[in-house]
């Protein structure tokens, strides 16, 4: 099983049903050392703005998210439905464990 940290989406239980085909069951955790921001990405109806982590290295900066434990094939469909804007890295939660996050693709 793989731990996926999630800040904005992907924690909703529609975007899941069709991800996963299921509502995911998480825990609530904390990420340290990252911050929210914004990107722009063009849809078809225009631009619309989506949340993005970006790494500052500052314990004081946290975020609050949820921690799912997913199977290999379901961390590929959300690196799909994540697309080309974002980047799937590995982060350190302040429970100690690892998990995966998406961040802004350089």
């Amino acid at each position: 099983m793989q731990k996926l940290f999630t800040y904005g989406t992907l924690q909703n239980d529609d975007i899941q049903e069709t991800i996963f085909g299921r509502q995911l069951q998480g825990t609530p955790e904390i990420l340290i050392g990252y911050v929210i921001k914004e990107i722009q990405i063009e849809e078809e109806f225009g631009i619309v703005h989506y949340p993005i982590i970006m790494e500052t290295n500052n314990p004081e900066d946290t975020i609050k998210g949820i921690v799912y434990e997913i199977n290999s094939n379901d961390l590929r469909q959300a690196d799909l439905y994540e697309g080309l804007h974002y980047k799937r890295v590995e982060v350190h939660l302040q429970s100690n464990e690892i998990a995966w996050a998406y961040s802004v693709a350089t």
